[in-house]
C-alpha cells in the first residue's frame, strides 16, 4: 500500500497526493460507510490501485468546514474598510485555538492608516505577539508582501476573518499567475451557507491551501464554557496561579488573570471579549 494526502473530494471520487507528488483518483472502501469517520480532504491515508484502505491518525478534525490536518489558519482582518476589531479577532482566536490550529494573523491595508492610528494599533497588537505570528501588509506599499508569501510554505493552511478584508489583492500583488487559483478560493470563500460543493486544497507558495471558509460563521455550539479558559493562551498560561482550579477568570478571589488585567499586563478589550464570549456561551441554546 502507499501513502498519501487526499487535496479533493467530488461525487465519492477522491484525489490522493502520493509522496512522489503523483494523484491518484479513488474510491473509498465500504467500511468507511459502517463507521463514524469518512474520509476528507486533508486526510493523510493508506491506499492501493483503487480504494482508500485506513485513514492515518488526524492532527485536527472539523465537521465546518470539512477538513483535517490542517496546520494553519490565517486570520485576514483589514485595518480599515472595513474597520479593525478586537472582538471580531478573538473570536476567530478561541474558534481556531479550540480545534487546536495554529493561527496566523494578517492585518491588511495599512496604508490607510494614519501613522498615529497605525501605531496604536501596533501597541495593542504587540499583546498579542508573544502568542501568535503577526503580519502587517499592504498592497499599496508592498509592507510584508514577502513575510506573507513565506507563511505557506510547507503548511496545510485554511483562510478566516473578514469578508473583503483584501486577500485576494494581497495574493494576486505577489505573483499575477494566480489570478485563476485565488479567484477561485475568493469565489468559494464568498459562498452561501446552502452550497453542498466539497472543499480541495490547491498549491499555493510551496505548501497547500484549502479553497474554502474557515469559521466562516462566528457560532460557539461545539465549544463547552469550561473550555473556553483554555482557548484563551495568555489566560491559560496563568491559570496555574489561580487560586481556585478550574478558575474562570471572572468572580473567584485570588485569580490570577484578573490581578493581570489591573495590573495591565493583559489588554482590557482582550479581557471584556473573553467575558463578552463566556457569557455567550453560557446562554446560548443548544442546536440541534
Amino acid at each position: 500500500m502507499k501513502k498519501g494526502l487526499i487535496t479533493k473530494l467530488t461525487g465519492g471520487l477522491y484525489t490522493v497526493r502520493d509522496e512522489s507528488n503523483n494523484s491518484h483518483e479513488l474510491k473509498a472502501r465500504g467500511k468507511f460507510r459502517h463507521t463514524k469517520e469518512s474520509p476528507k480532504v486533508g486526510d493523510r491515508v493508506m491506499f492501493d490501485d483503487e480504494f482508500i484502505k485506513e485513514l492515518l491518525p488526524r492532527d485536527n478534525n472539523l465537521s465546518r468546514p470539512a477538513l483535517a490536518n490542517i496546520d494553519q489558519a490565517i486570520i485576514i482582518n483589514s485595518c480599515k474598510e472595513p474597520d479593525f476589531s478586537f472582538n471580531l479577532l478573538d473570536r476567530f482566536l478561541l474558534l481556531i485555538e479550540h480545534e487546536s490550529i495554529t493561527p496566523v494573523i494578517v492585518l491588511t491595508k495599512t496604508d490607510l492608516m494614519s501613522e498615529v492610528e497605525l501605531n496604536e494599533l501596533k501597541i495593542n497588537m504587540k499583546y498579542y505577539e508573544p502568542f501568535y505570528k503577526v503580519i502587517y501588509t499592504s498592497t499599496v506599499t508592498n509592507e510584508g508582501s514577502e513575510e506573507f508569501k513565506n507563511i505557506f510554505k510547507d503548511k496545510v493552511s485554511m483562510f478566516a476573518g473578514q469578508t473583503g478584508a483584501g486577500k485576494s489583492s494581497l495574493l494576486n500583488i505577489l505573483d499575477t499567475s494566480l489570478n485563476l487559483k485565488t479567484g477561485i478560493i475568493s469565489k468559494a470563500l464568498g459562498r452561501g451557507k446552502h452550497t453542498t460543493r466539497h472543499s480541495q486544497l490547491h498549491d499555493l507558495f510551496g505548501g497547500l491551501v484549502a479553497d474554502t471558509p474557515g469559521f466562516s460563521k462566528l457560532e460557539f455550539y461545539d465549544i463547552k464554557e469550561e473550555e473556553v479558559p483554555d482557548c484563551f493562551v495568555d489566560s491559560f498560561e496563568l491559570s496555574s496561579e489561580c487560586k481556585f482550579r478550574g478558575c474562570t477568570h471572572i468572580n473567584e478571589p485570588k485569580c490570577k488573570v484578573k490581578s493581570e488585567v489591573e495590573n495591565g499586563n493583559i489588554i482590557q478589550s482582550r479581557y471584556y471579549n473573553y467575558k463578552l464570549i463566556l457569557d455567550e456561551i453560557k446562554n446560548q441554546k443548544i442546536k440541534y
